[in-house]
């Protein structure tokens, strides 16, 4: 779709829905021809069971496209497994990097300890870009609440550079309307989170979360760094954020 006429799309989706609830904003979404065809993204994180929830209720046959590096922690992966059968799930499509370009760029599998911006290109932003080609957008667990940049998000966007749109139906939560849904819901939490990870990515580059630091100050602890790119144009890093 050409760039002006994806602009008026979303503008016309934001004002369609915009004072809509997250549920109401997702099953909208999934069937809104507007919207086009669209796959959820999920890490099977920390808040990630809220959208896979809501996915499961509004239509289970929803894609969802899980990124597994390879690097990710042994919970993460037994978690995914035990969430997606439980929400009877019937569309996960785990996605991995390409095995020759990981043989060639990361052949001894210690790039995230030279180059972590290319370490997350290789394993999770190209693979991402490969896995969205056939779908018109996507949907995102983003929320204003977690700042670097996402205080005015709303429900619609357009991906810069892509041609698609991100859906973003928990855009205004606060954390506790992520804990009050989890807790009606009677959802599994990641058992990592009661560990000290409120944010939890690949292993080598995820740690424990002190009293008062910021959710996301476990991730890339110690470096310009707090996103792995997957949200920006061609995994560009915008530096901001807790660790900058």
């Amino acid at each position: 779709m050409p760039l002006n006429d994806l602009d008026k799309t979303v503008a016309s989706l934001n004002e369609r829905y915009r004072h809509h609830s997250a549920t109401s904003v997702l099953a909208h979404a999934l069937r809104d021809p507007d919207a086009g065809d669209l796959a959820l993204v999920s890490s099977f994180g920390a808040e990630s069971v809220v959208l896979l929830h809501m996915v499961s209720v509004a239509r289970r046959d929803t894609p969802v496209i899980f990124l597994d590096t390879e690097l990710l922690f042994a919970e993460t992966l037994v978690y995914q497994q035990e969430v997606s059968e439980r929400l009877g799930l019937s569309d996960v499509r785990v996605i991995r990097a390409d095995q020759a370009a990981l043989d060639r760029t990361d052949p001894d599998r210690t790039l995230h300890q030279r180059d972590t911006d290319a370490c997350c290109d290789l394993r999770k932003t190209v693979p991402l870009q490969k896995a969205l080609a056939p779908f018109d957008g996507w949907i995102t667990g983003r929320k204003r609440f977690h700042g670097n940049g996402r205080e005015a998000l709303e429900f619609f966007e357009v991906e810069p550079g892509t041609g698609r749109i991100k859906v973003n139906p928990l855009a205004h939560w606060r954390r506790e309307d992520v804990q009050t849904y989890m807790e009606e819901n009677r959802l599994p939490r990641h058992p990592l989170v009661a560990k000290g990870y409120p944010s939890i990515g690949c292993m080598p580059c995820t740690s424990p979360v002190k009293e008062g630091e910021d959710i996301r100050a476990g991730r890339w602890r110690g470096e310009d760094k707090s996103e792995c790119g997957i949200h920006f144009v061609d995994g560009k890093l915008v530096r901001t954020g807790v660790n900058a």
